[in-house]
This record gives structure tokens, sequence and C-alpha cells, in this order.
């Protein structure tokens, strides 16, 4: 299940997974999403705490940059939210 964090203004959607286990460690996959003027949507995926990125499909080195600082600035956020199924918005 993915969960919604934020839609930015450049209209990229930031969603997250709960909180997964693996080999013993706890990890976070973290989705990337803009639609396109043609139709369609860039897309990329990242998992936390590593920083790691899964994929990348139409995002620019500079783009993806700017997401790996998006990601360390809110890193801590958004593995709460995971914990506890996602940000409780009333």
């Amino acid at each position: 299940m993915m969960y919604p964090y934020i839609t930015l203004a450049d209209e990229t959607m930031i969603v997250h997974s709960e909180l997964r286990h693996k080999d013993g460690s706890d990890y976070v996959e973290v989705h990337f999403e803009r639609p396109l003027e043609s139709g369609g949507f860039k897309s990329a995926r990242a998992i936390l705490p590593s920083y790691e990125w899964l994929s990348n499909d139409g995002f620019s080195e500079g783009e993806i940059a700017f997401f790996t600082k998006l990601l360390e600035h809110n890193a801590h956020t958004i593995l709460k939210y995971s914990k506890c199924g996602g940000l409780q918005i009333a």
C-alpha cells in the first residue's frame, strides 16, 4: 500500500509505502510521479533509509538530485508516517 505524502508545485506527487522488513532491515519505498503534458507520467522510486534509487523513468539528473535532497530533509518524517499508516489528515 502506498500513502500520499506531498504534492509539489510542479505537480510531482510523492507517496510512500508502509514500513517494510527484509533480511532483518526496515525500509520504506518512496515513489515520485509527475504528469506529462503529452500524456503519461515521469516516475522514480527510491528506498529509505539507504537513499538508493530503484528506478527512474524520465526525470533528469538535476531532478533526481533535488529529490535526493528532499528525501534527506524529510526522511525522518516519512519513516515516522510509514510506521503508522501514512499521514492522518482530518
